[in-house]
């Protein structure tokens, strides 16, 4: 039988699988929002997740804690030219672009223009619009097209990935060759709601039990490729840092 303090903990705890927040309790990730992101948050960000919330899809954005550490992890590498491969409404790419200096640049690629447009307003209002290329359609078709001219290799410095979870390790494949030595590509949701520990009789939602195979997979095979070390950590829906050493 479980402790008094066991079942005090449990009680904290989330109850349903595919809670955004992966913290002990919604009051702790509320203190964080509160106490950190919040009071910081530029205001076009806070204006665009506003936004966004009010689309029926505003599950796909990334979390506002999430979008504090992408801008911070891009200001400490003096990052310059990026990519990212999965825009919805450019929460996460509005980040980026406010940590970026004038000239950087953003590759960003979405199969729906008619999500990042619904935001494009918010980002063009922040001034930094021309910093960002947006291609509509696959990845990889461009991934491939980009690996194929070779002059792209190596001439990237962050890349995140927030898309199509069951291709994650088919971009790991591309992204590799385009990131320098030394860069980063920043995989999302690689704790997938917590269905990662889930059993496997676990009442999950019909589309995170369709991808949980597809980011197990990832998780397990990122520590085995000897060109990147990586960092897991418990932002959001987890996200997984790989640094590309050779």
């Amino acid at each position: 039988m479980a402790s008094n303090n066991e079942q005090q903990n449990q009680a904290g705890r989330h109850q349903e699988v595919g809670h955004k927040s992966l913290l002990q309790s919604d009051e702790l990730y509320q203190y964080i929002l509160e106490t950190s992101v919040y009071p910081t948050e530029p205001e076009p960000m806070k204006e665009l997740r506003e936004l966004t919330a009010k689309h029926p899809w505003n599950i796909m954005t990334s979390s506002a804690d999430e979008g504090q550490f992408l801008n911070m992890l891009l200001k400490l590498m003096n990052a310059k030219n990026t990519m990212e491969i999965g825009v919805y409404t450019g929460y996460s790419l509005l980040a980026t672009a406010l940590a970026l200096p004038d000239d950087g640049k953003i590759l960003a690629m979405d199969i729906n223009r008619e999500n990042y447009e619904l935001g494009l307003p918010v980002i063009q209002k922040a001034g930094v619009a021309h910093k960002i290329d947006f291609k509509e359609g696959p990845a990889l078709p461009v991934l491939d097209q980009m690996v194929a001219e070779g002059k792209y290799h190596g001439t990237f410095d962050f890349i995140f990935v927030d898309a199509d979870k069951d291709n994650y390790l088919n971009y790991h494949e591309r992204l590799i060759e385009l990131v320098k030595v030394g860069g980063v590509i920043g995989y999302d949701n690689t704790l997938w709601n917590g269905s990662v520990v889930a059993p496997p009789d676990a009442p999950l939602r019909k589309y995170v039990k369709y991808y949980r195979d597809f980011v197990m997979k990832l998780n397990k095979a990122l520590p085995a490729d000897p060109r990147i070390e990586i960092c897991m950590l418990p932002v959001g829906d987890g996200i997984t840092l790989c640094r590309r050493i050779k």
